[in-house]
């Protein structure tokens, strides 16, 4: 079975715990707010998710990191063997549109991750109002697939857009390794 690493980073009190519990079927925590202490793991797997023919299906293992900066020096260890990185936001927080630059430039530029390999979820919360289609995103954030997400009122469509994202992962997962057999072999 193919294993994936995927990081849900962002600031704090953003919804990374509430997405990583919706996307991975947890009930884990599900109620009142309390902010993650450095890292949570889950693990989500998909049997059905691997289009290539080699494998089973995948294990996602959906690792949590705390919003909080005073983990930093955890971070690099976080870091480590991760396939993508999921960057979540409250786009109706001023703070974490300038925040979340941060977490890209840490979290995919120091990797070195493509963008390919990065979601952006704007995280709409619970009775949340407003305009937030056109978020002011500065480059190179203005480059990612940017989903927003509403679980009262589209949960589905939003497990669609992770699923779409862990295909993408998976293939370049597969890509990788063909081209490391290949470079085996000849």
């Amino acid at each position: 079975m193919l294993k994936a690493k995927v990081l849900l980073v962002g600031p704090r009190e953003s919804g990374k715990s509430v997405l990583a519990n919706f996307v991975s079927e947890s009930t884990e925590g599900i109620g009142s707010y309390s902010p993650t202490q450095g890292v949570r793991i889950l693990e989500y797997e998909k049997p059905s998710l691997n289009g290539n023919s080699k494998g089973t299906g995948c294990r996602f293992e959906l690792w949590d990191c705390s919003g909080d900066q005073k983990f930093e020096t955890c971070w690099p260890a976080l870091m480590k063997d991760t396939h993508g990185v999921i960057i979540i936001f409250n786009p109706e927080l001023p703070s974490h549109l300038k925040e979340i630059e941060m977490w890209y430039s840490c979290f995919v530029q120091q990797q070195p991750l493509l963008d390919s390999q990065c979601l952006l979820v704007a995280h709409h919360k619970p009775g949340s109002a407003g305009d937030t289609e056109n978020l002011p995103l500065a480059y190179p954030l203005n480059k990612l697939k940017l989903i927003h997400s509403n679980l009262e009122e589209d949960p589905e469509d939003v497990r669609m857009e992770f699923i779409k994202y862990f295909k993408n992962i998976i293939t370049l997962i597969n890509e990788s390794r063909e081209r490391e057999e290949m470079s085996i072999i000849s």
